[in-house]
């Protein structure tokens, strides 16, 4: 890559067959997944110096080969994309009361478990990135030497300067235990920069008295940057220097939530990336995350 090229922001993760209700019964076929849906979104905020890349693997099967179709198709560098036969991509189904969701998952199968089985495939992806996003959700899905890997690389691009950023995104579910949910969350954000977490999963997970109990733990961890969103109420913004709170716009109208922290994500960096200070990074991720929440689906198409 000459200097005057792009720059290449790597997300790492999960994409998912969707199925989003559609009315009479009847389910909407789409693809999404946390750290997909805000590479989607990084796609359309960040300008021509920004290429946006998907580390993942999928199989060989027809299902794999329309997802890889329709990464392109949104200008996802698919490069990093490991293809593996006898696996195929997980599926999850978005049920809605009102516009607040909940979700069932067929994944336990899916070829995105082995994304970081491959070291010398792992090494290209973190040689040609200049930035990295990833979530625990994406340490969740890998075994535990697998998990252990990614995060030692995710560990030496923050030690060459690199942009790294972490969203929590915790969800009990996917973990053998608390105990080790709470200690690869922690892992993960020690090799972060920048912290996006969600407080009531904070608080859920780690007793967090408050937003700024959460920025001070991952602070104390090694981490630069924290942004707690806390739904409708302010996020946090802090730093070792200080902190600050944005409040949201109020939303009347949302039809569904899927998706609103991983489209803030992706505005906030963006932002971020661009070289806009942190709280206007903070009112550009709420006013994405506003957007999206008025659509059905993780993704406005």
């Amino acid at each position: 890559m000459s200097a005057a090229g792009p720059k290449t922001i790597v997300s790492i993760g999960e994409c998912m067959v969707e199925l989003a209700a559609a009315g009479d019964g009847l389910y909407r076929r789409g693809f999404a997944g946390d750290t997909f849906n805000t590479a989607w979104y990084l796609r359309r905020e960040l300008g021509d110096g920004w290429r946006v890349a998907y580390l993942t693997a999928l199989g060989t099967d027809a299902t794999s080969d329309e997802m890889l179709a329709f990464f392109e198709a949104g200008g996802i560098d698919t490069v990093h994309v490991r293809r593996i036969p006898e696996r195929m991509p997980g599926l999850y189904m978005i049920h809605l009361a009102g516009a607040e969701r909940s979700f069932s998952y067929w994944r336990d199968s899916a070829a995105a478990r082995l994304l970081a089985a491959d070291p010398e495939h792992l090494g290209r992806a973190f040689a040609a990135g200049d930035a990295f996003y990833f979530s625990g959700i994406t340490l969740a899905i890998l075994p535990p030497s697998d998990r252990q890997r990614l995060i030692e690389a995710l560990g030496a691009a923050k030690a060459e300067g690199k942009l790294v950023a972490f969203d929590p995104n915790i969800r009990p579910r996917l973990w053998p235990d608390p105990a080790e949910m709470r200690a690869a969350i922690t892992a993960g954000a020690s090799v972060a920069t920048v912290c996006l977490p969600s407080f009531p999963d904070e608080a859920a997970a780690f007793g967090d008295a408050s937003p700024d109990a959460t920025a001070d733990r991952y602070l104390a961890g090694g981490v630069g940057e924290v942004v707690v969103k806390d739904g409708a109420e302010p996020a946090t913004v802090a730093t070792p220097d200080g902190r600050e709170r944005i409040q949201p716009a109020t939303i009347t109208d949302a039809v569904d939530t899927t998706g609103a922290g991983d489209s803030f994500n992706a505005g906030y960096l963006a932002a971020r990336l661009s070289g806009i200070p942190a709280p206007e990074a903070v009112r550009r991720g709420h006013a994405l995350a506003g957007e999206v929440v008025r659509h059905y689906g993780a993704l406005i198409r």
